[in-house]
């Protein structure tokens, strides 16, 4: 009998062996998701702008266009009387010049020092981790404790520094050191440099860290001095870092308000009346007029607007 062969049927696929197709999602979709995403990380830091920045900046925009006072409120329109009446302030002009001149001294002193004490930190070497946390730790400290302290140390009644000169017999009676205009100032100075000359060496630490050291090594192989290194590699690749603490330094000065508050409240004779200060007066002391103390601060946000954007300017011209 002939037996009949007939071809072997197909293995029947196992559920292990089927393979599974994850359908593939088009480019489109995938920057949608990212843009999700993206948008989804971002709402956090966009809430607290809108809700500390933009919020209150309509505020103020609306309280300089209205004769608003601190204990009545809203007593209607007087557009564009509070920004007049603010510029026409006896102290307006004087405390734009001090402001001015401050800026000028702190920034100078500042970064000048701030730079001199990280090319001394950043060599390695055993004490280096030690000097730089000693430089670095007054910045740990805020403003106002800062300013505090300072006032102990300038009280005549009770200043250490006072008391060690009249023991080593260089002065006679207690030093005053906020009591003149000048002396206000620099004491105020001192106490400002203290304060972020570790902040801003680390700033510029950083940028010194970064550049390349075959840089250096190509330099004194070419028979370089030291001077000449620090004027023609130094500088000009600390750029990006020196322009960054100008502009932070600038900023935080045109806006100093904390420590000449609790140093001498503006005196003596309204001699240290900051433009920060005086907004402060008009809204909260005597005047209780918050119409133009918001009037001054828009002239004031202006100011450091087209400063900032001078600046940022003035930094794309050197990168080109």
């Amino acid at each position: 009998m002939a037996t009949v062969t007939t071809p072997d049927a197909p293995p029947a696929s196992s559920p292990s062996r089927a393979r599974t197709r994850v359908p593939r999602r088009r480019p489109g979709q995938r920057v949608r998701q990212r843009r999700r995403l993206g948008a989804l990380y971002a709402s956090p830091t966009a809430l607290f702008l809108l809700v500390f920045f933009v919020v209150p900046v309509i505020l103020v925009l609306r309280m300089s266009a209205s004769d608003w006072s601190l204990f009545v409120g809203d007593r209607g329109a007087n557009f564009p009387t509070n920004f007049g009446e603010a510029v026409d302030d006896r102290l307006f002009w004087p405390a734009i010049r001090f402001t001015l001149t401050y800026t000028a001294i702190t920034t100078v002193i500042l970064l000048a020092l701030a730079l001199g004490l990280a090319l001394v930190v950043q060599e390695s070497g055993r004490w280096s981790a030690f000097v730089r946390t000693s430089f670095l730790v007054p910045s740990a400290l805020g403003l106002a404790s800062a300013s505090l302290l300072f006032y102990g140390l300038y009280s005549p009644q009770s200043s250490p520094i006072s008391a060690f000169l009249e023991w080593i017999g260089v002065i006679d009676t207690p030093v005053s050191f906020l009591g003149t205009p000048g002396a206000a100032l620099w004491s105020t100075v001192a106490l400002v440099v203290w304060r972020f000359a570790g902040f801003y060496m680390l700033l510029l630490l950083v940028g010194l860290q970064a550049i390349p050291g075959d840089v250096f090594e190509a330099a004194r192989m070419d028979g370089a001095s030291r001077f000449q290194t620090f004027r023609s590699i130094t500088l000009p690749l600390l750029k990006p870092s020196l322009a960054l603490s100008t502009i932070l330094c600038v900023t935080g000065s045109l806006l100093a308000f904390d420590q000449f508050y609790v140093l001498t409240k503006g005196g003596p004779d309204n001699s240290t009346v900051t433009i920060v200060q005086l907004v402060y007066s008009m809204a909260f002391q005597g005047q209780n007029d918050l119409g133009r103390a918001a009037a001054l601060s828009i002239i004031v946000l202006g100011g450091l607007l087209v400063l900032n954007a001078l600046q940022f300017l003035g930094l794309r011209g050197d990168r080109d």
